[in-house]
């Protein structure tokens, strides 16, 4: 086979033929991360052709206009968690202490340090690879990352005093995981895209969780699909929260912000 270097309009044609709807910007960023070896790029061609997620060839994931280190194994963040970023800048007062739940690479606390000035921001995962992974991200801002599940690693001193939480835990029902494109069901972890029988399992448990960590007036924001809105707001009134919904059609997101009385 011919390098890709030397032809590029057959790497393009390539890749569009593996089904890369983008495959004119994919092939110069390929080419970019090549950095001049003919081998690299075709090595790296072959495993997108072969269905590895580019960004986890690449590195990085672009995510409301940083760069974001993924790696292999870990949820790449897609750009409609843009909603549920906005959403939690929307509804954060001045210097929160905010969490972000569910963190996978740590995306969403990356976008809000910089957003929010938050007085105390941490990031939590049960995942060991996503742990590490938001740690590369994260650590040089001096964000705690913690693992365990849910709220459990968090120091107690912050139960009922955090502002807002955001958490992009998983949502597909498990029936559906099957149904997902390739290259997150073969190449991210199931546990960041399994969410039970209805999709709400992790969902519930986190807004159970909110309801004793938010601070008096502090704010949860998920993401969820349009099909489960009703559904979780269900889940978020029997634990004493109060759901609003946002949408954005552009997107095709949909986050919930559910507030604690205060």
């Amino acid at each position: 086979m011919a390098t890709p270097s030397l032809d590029r309009p057959a790497l393009v044609q390539r890749l569009r033929a593996a089904g890369c709807v983008y495959a004119e910007d994919e092939a110069e960023l390929l080419i970019a991360a090549a950095a001049g070896s003919a081998t690299a790029l075709t090595d790296l061609v072959d495993s997108r052709v072969a269905g590895r997620p580019l960004e986890h060839l690449l590195g990085w994931a672009e995510f409301c206009g940083l760069r974001v280190a993924v790696t292999p194994g870990v949820f790449v963040p897609r750009g409609r968690t843009a909603l549920l970023v906005a959403a939690a800048v929307a509804v954060a007062g001045p210097a929160p202490a905010v969490l972000d739940l569910c963190c996978g690479s740590g995306a969403a606390a990356l976008v809000l340090h910089g957003r929010l000035a938050p007085r105390w921001l941490a990031a939590a995962d049960i995942d060991p690879a996503a742990v590490a992974c938001a740690r590369r991200n994260l650590d040089p801002l001096g964000v705690a990352v913690y693992q365990g599940d849910l709220f459990a690693p968090l120091p107690a001193r912050w139960r009922g005093r955090l502002d807002l939480v955001v958490a992009n835990a998983p949502y597909v029902p498990s029936d559906a995981v099957a149904l997902l494109p390739p290259e997150a069901r073969l190449h991210e972890a199931p546990v960041a895209l399994d969410g039970g029988a209805d999709g709400l399992a992790v969902l519930r448990r986190v807004a159970a969780g909110a309801a004793e960590w938010l601070a008096p007036g502090g704010h949860l924001v998920v993401e969820v699909s349009a099909g489960q809105v009703a559904a979780l707001c269900a889940a978020l009134a029997g634990v004493g929260l109060v759901p609003t919904v946002m949408r954005d059609d552009d997107l095709e997101a949909t986050a919930v912000t559910a507030r604690r009385p205060g």
